[in-house]
């Protein structure tokens, strides 16, 4: 009873730290696009001009590039929740906001990656259902409003956020335990950004590969049948 009471209140406090930090990130958070696309050309050695020209790209390649970003991000996870950690439950909330950017983040490297810019309120809402997808959000209801983004984005967040406490609070019992929290935080942080990064990886590279069938499907010439 007391164990059951003790993890109620933990996933409540998960999941407000989640909505918090998703919210926060939602606000403050975006990769700089030009930038980025300076990282891959001269970083990763990725030979194009725009976002457009990945599309050319092998796309092994990319999926290269995606595994790697993606373990960037898990070390900056893991990083940064050995140092919290070491405050035990204390730390959860500062915690989980900067999880969740750093989560963020690399959803939003990994959409860019795949030709997937967010400029508008469109190309916004696509990101958030990708991290929804990453998630393992169904926000099928949701999408109803995917047009009005000032509704639509606070909605998914909290979705994401009760899906991601659920998800989180078994194995984030340990936290309770300073002594612990530290090896725990860095271990769990670094899987947490792995799971939602393949995640993430897999539902953009469905969605390139779907751009890419159309792009060369309208390349191909129609054929002229001889009367």
């Amino acid at each position: 009873m007391i164990e059951h009471i003790r993890k109620s209140w933990l996933r409540r406090r998960i999941e407000d730290g989640l909505q918090r930090g998703f919210q926060h990130a939602y606000e403050t958070v975006k990769v700089d696009p030009s930038k980025f696309l300076l990282q891959l050309r001269v970083a990763y050695g990725l030979p194009v001009s725009s976002f457009q020209g990945v599309y050319s790209v092998e796309v092994s390649h990319l999926d290269e590039i995606a595994r790697r970003v993606i373990r960037g991000g898990m070390k900056i996870a893991a990083a940064e929740g050995a140092g919290l950690g070491l405050g035990g439950l204390i730390t959860i909330l500062p915690d989980l906001s900067i999880l969740a950017g750093i989560t963020l983040r690399t959803v939003q490297k990994l959409s860019l990656l795949y030709g997937f810019e967010y400029n508008t309120d469109e190309e916004t809402a696509e990101l958030w259902i990708a991290a929804a997808s990453a998630a393992g959000v169904d926000i099928s209801r949701e999408l109803l409003e995917k047009g009005v983004v000032k509704r639509f984005v606070p909605r998914v967040i909290q979705r994401i956020a009760v899906q991601a406490s659920g998800e989180v609070v078994e194995k984030w019992s340990g936290r309770l335990i300073p002594i612990a929290s530290s090896l725990i935080g860095a271990g769990l942080n670094y899987f947490f950004v792995r799971a939602w990064g393949e995640r993430a990886r897999t539902h953009f590279r469905e969605r390139h590969l779907l751009v890419r069938q159309k792009l060369a499907s309208e390349r191909t010439p129609l054929s002229i049948v001889s009367p």
